[in-house]
């Protein structure tokens, strides 16, 4: 423990973003480094409980509780409070391979379960980790990893989070690593799902040329399934990992859902960055939601980024609908007990920023989309929705039920669908025949990793399902460690 006292003398203090009207003008990251005295500060109210709860990682009614990547958060806190950076930088490194990602978009399970946020208001675990990684690169203390080559080689395919990590661990224990990936740029949903005012492109960047400086080789642009066949990678090289995440969109059954101008949120924020990236939106290559009337159907973070980048276009309006319940303003206790994850309400950035524009929440709750309409041209020009209530059937499932007289009619230039993932799309899995689980995604035990077909495994949202980045660096991390063991009879990943 840093300082005994800590948790007792300091409030917590959240790093603070750019102002809303300053930062819907562009594309930058909104949050804003916090001086070196108040970092330390919050380290120091790091009680370094004698059962850390922040890196359990396990899955609690559902729901991830601590970290799943089992950061060791009370020895880095104490190492910030007492000015030991680069060894808070180790300790951090020794668990998480891209800190650089997690501490921007990774929701923090592990503030969900920290045992101070049982009373009071839980350590910046997520802000503090920002800091120790961004003085590690301003450092110089991230360098490229130079092992002894095994003269083993293996494809990774898909170049998301799951597939850099596998690539980092593999590539670390000397193994040749070459991922395949079908976009133009590295990063799966980290380069295109997310927007770049909430990630930066060149942070991911960043990382892949360490990642290249380490020996890890990336082949952009090639689509393992199209423009090379599956089979011809499991003939090549001694080991395949499928790292192809869950990138199948669920859609809406609604009269209207094939509308000109409704589109799946994952395919509105990849041209988007794309356009940005590649001619800072000068080449058009991307839907536009300016002057228009945005509907959002979901109210995740993936909707959420559609607020803020509608907003950053121009849009006349943004409403997102949601059809669950607004959350509590707190845990209720009885219901969602510490240490789960705290289901309560989160004004996020995308939210502040219609506020400030606006002057209210976008967001619309216990809402049922019935159908969209279009104009002549075959443009969606509105929504109809209902309002529902979740009632309990006579087996005590919960269905949501209509309620008379609530239909509303809501103007729709651009509909955005931003309702989640169903899991990993087909081509190379019918190729290889591996088997499915029930939900679709590969299916492989979390404890081996490896697919009905011999040396291939399988990792991240493909092998799970959506889900957080934490868990897919982990699946990245133990997948690598069974592919080790499988080329080398033992391994050295823990």
């Amino acid at each position: 423990m840093g300082k005994p006292t800590g948790f007792l003398e300091f409030d917590r203090i959240d790093p603070k973003k750019r102002p809303p009207r300053e930062r819907i003008g562009d594309w930058k990251e909104i949050k804003l480094p916090l001086d070196a005295v108040t970092v330390r500060k919050q380290g120091a109210r790091c009680m370094n409980c004698g059962v850390p709860f922040c890196h359990s990682g396990v899955l609690l009614n559902g729901m991830a509780s601590g970290c799943p990547l089992h950061n060791l958060i009370p020895e880095w806190n104490e190492l910030v409070y007492k000015g030991q950076w680069e060894e808070a930088y180790k300790r951090l490194a020794r668990t998480n391979p891209f800190p650089e990602f997690t501490s921007r978009v990774c929701p923090a399970p592990c503030e969900g379960s920290c045992t101070e946020g049982l009373i009071m208001e839980p350590v910046t675990i997520s802000n503090l980790e920002y800091e120790i990684i961004e003085k590690a690169f301003s450092e110089g203390w991230v360098k490229p990893l130079k092992p002894n080559p095994t003269g083993k080689k293996v494809a990774v395919i898909g170049a998301g989070p799951s597939g850099m990590s596998t690539a980092y661990y593999l590539n670390a224990v000397g193994h040749d690593v070459t991922v395949y990936e079908r976009n133009d740029r590295p990063g799966g949903l980290l380069m295109y799902g997310i927007p770049n005012m909430k990630l930066d492109k060149e942070v991911v960047m960043r990382r892949v040329r360490v990642l290249e400086e380490s020996g890890v080789k990336f082949v952009m642009n090639t689509a393992v399934g199209k423009d090379i066949s599956a089979k011809e990678l499991v003939e090549k090289y001694d080991s395949v990992v499928l790292c192809g995440g869950a990138t199948k969109g669920r859609g809406i059954q609604v009269e209207g859902k094939d509308l000109k101008g409704v589109h799946f949120a994952v395919d509105f924020l990849k041209a988007n960055t794309k356009s940005l990236l590649d001619s800072e939106h000068k080449d058009g290559a991307y839907v536009s939601a300016k002057d228009k009337h945005v509907i959002v159907i979901g109210g995740g973070d993936t909707g959420t980024d559609c607020v803020a980048t509608s907003i950053r276009h121009g849009c006349k309006s943004v409403n997102q609908l949601e059809i669950l319940p607004e959350p509590p303003a707190s845990r209720i206790d009885d219901s969602n007990p510490w240490p789960e994850w705290p289901k309560k309400i989160k004004v996020d950035y995308g939210q502040e920023e219609a506020i400030s524009l606006y002057g209210r929440d976008p967001r619309n709750y216990l809402i049922n989309t019935k159908k969209m309409v279009g104009d002549k041209d075959g443009n969606v020009k509105e929504i109809h929705t209902v309002e529902i209530s979740w009632e309990k059937d006579s087996s005590g499932r919960l269905y949501p039920k209509e309620v008379p007289g609530s239909e509303k009619v809501w103007k729709a230039d651009l509909v955005l669908l931003a309702m989640g993932f169903l899991g990993p799309e087909d081509d190379i899995l019918n190729e290889l025949d591996v088997d499915r689980d029930p939900r679709s995604n590969v299916k492989a035990d979390y404890e081996v990793f490896e697919t009905n077909v011999e040396k291939v495994f399988a990792a991240g949202d493909m092998r799970r399902g959506q889900s957080l980045i934490v868990w897919a660096l982990q699946e990245g991390k133990l997948a690598a460690r069974e592919v080790d063991k499988f080329l080398m009879g033992k391994s050295v990943i823990k």
